[in-house]
Order: structure tokens, then sequence, then C-alpha cells
């Protein structure tokens, strides 16, 4: 049992690791009143920008490549939301569809049919040095990549401006950064984990991201957490299928989704999101 424990928890690092960057940076937006549902976007765009960047200047120049790439995505929903007040949930999945579309489109022509054995820079393990050698916990929490050692306005912002405060400008720049931290969350599953880039490998985390902000109750240390036990529900399904029970995969790869609905329907009636969530009908200049 030993011997699976070690690997579940470094799976369950692994795994929150993406959530966590993703997760964060939608708190923040979130706590300015918008729901960056682009979310799913910026990673995908961060994940495909990360893989030209490296490839013309190595692992750090990927994710400052994948940061930007998420960035634009963000701004572009932005544009949309915040300065011309179009609905947040329509905009934010039309502009993850057309970054899905945009990538694997993208990919194709740049890489060719086979480029599914391409391969890139990658980030190895950084050990911390005595801790990484702790039985058990040195392995897993101290011998990662260097990714992982890595709310006024959302409540009331027409208090906000009668105080002088621009809520858009505040919102703008809460959504960019939810995006720019979606395209890193997509740079590490290229640079420190994959190796390599595939069509819609952003495979849903800015959705589930959405969700654990949701499960943090909008608190970063909160969100944190539950980026950690949604990467834990992740690495069970690698666990379980290493006990060899006789389930059908399925199963395996439904339990985190599973977990996260149960959860949101646990918490929802004790959790309070900010009051002007969602809302696009704010005035004021930028």
């Amino acid at each position: 049992m030993i011997e699976l424990l070690v690997p579940f928890l470094e799976g369950t690092i692994r795994t929150a690791t993406p959530l966590a960057f993703a997760a964060l940076g939608e708190t923040v937006s979130e706590r300015s009143g918008v729901i960056n549902i682009g979310l799913e976007g910026s990673i995908i765009a961060g994940a495909m920008a990360a893989l030209l960047s490296a490839g013309i200047g190595g692992v750090w120049i990927g994710f400052a490549g994948a940061a930007a790439g998420g960035l634009a995505i963000a701004l572009l929903f932005a544009v949309f939301t915040v300065l011309l007040r179009a609905d947040q949930i329509i905009t934010g999945t039309a502009i993850s569809l057309f970054a899905l579309g945009l990538t694997g489109t993208a990919y194709r022509l740049i890489y060719g049919t086979t480029g599914v054995a391409l391969t890139t820079p990658t980030l190895a393990p950084t050990p911390i040095p005595l801790l990484a050698n702790i039985p058990i916990i040195g392995p897993v929490l101290f011998n990662q990549t260097v990714v992982t050692y890595l709310r006024a306005i959302g409540e009331n912002p027409e208090a906000a401006m009668a105080a002088g405060i621009s809520p858009k400008r505040f919102q703008l720049a809460a959504t960019a950064f939810s995006g720019l931290l979606g395209g890193l969350a997509g740079g590490v599953l290229v640079l420190a984990q994959a190796g390599t880039f595939a069509e819609g490998m952003s495979a849903g985390r800015g959705f589930i991201a959405i969700a654990i902000v949701v499960l943090g109750r909008w608190h970063p240390i909160g969100t944190a957490i539950a980026a950690l036990i949604f990467g834990a529900a992740s690495a069970l399904q690698f666990f379980f299928q290493a006990m060899g029970w006789e389930i059908p995969y399925q199963l395996f790869l439904a339990f985190p989704y599973a977990l996260t609905l149960v959860a949101l329907a646990v918490v929802r009636k004790r959790t309070y999101a900010p009051a002007a969530l969602g809302r696009s009908s704010l005035t004021g200049s930028v």
C-alpha cells in the first residue's frame, strides 16, 4: 500500500497545480464581479502558445508565451463583457469554443497531422536539499517543478463608483489577471507535465476551476484547498486502477467530476457569491 501512496500523493499535487493557477485567477476575477467563462479558452490558448514559444526560446520563454496567450483571450472576453456589457456566460462560452477551434486549426496547420508525436522542452523537478529525502512526503512536496512551489468592487460597484473608483477598470484588470494565470495553467500542462500539445487538452479544466472557486468560497486559501481536493479525486482514479478492481474504467474517469457535483450541491446553500457577480449593467467610464 505504501508503494501506491507516494504516486497517489504525487498525482494529487501534479493534477492540482494547473487547476490552482486557473482557479486563483478566477477567484480574483469573480471577486470583481466577472465570471470568466472564457477561462477554458485561456488555458488552451496558453497551452498552444507555450508549445510555440518553447520551441523558439526554451521553457521559460514558453511560460511567458503561455501567459500572453491566456491574457489575449481574457482581454477579448473583457472587451465584450466589461466594455460592451455583453452577457458573460454566452460570451465566455463562445470565446472558449473559438479558442479551442483556433488552437486545433493552428496546430494542424503548423505541425501537420503527425504533430501528435511532437515533444517540447519541459521543466525537470527541482528537489529541495534534505527535505526531498524525507520518506513519503519528501518526494511529494519537495521534489516538484518550480511552478508548483510557486473583494469590494464585486460586492457593491455602485458604492465604489460613488467613492470615485472605476469598477470597469478594476474588472478589466481582474479579468486580464484571470486570463494570464489561465494561460500559465495551460503552460504547466505542456511544459511541466505532458511535454507536448494535443487538441482539446484543456479537457474542461477551465470550467472545473470555476467550480473550484465556488467550493473555495471565493477565498484564495479555500480555492487552493479545493484544487488539492479535486487533484486528489483525479489521482484516485489511477490509485483505484492500480488496485486491480474489476470495474469499468469509465467510472474511475467520472469520479472526480461526480465528486465535484456532490460538493457543489452540499456547499451551495451555505455559500454567498459576490453580490455583483455576473452583472453586465455597470456604468461609468474606464
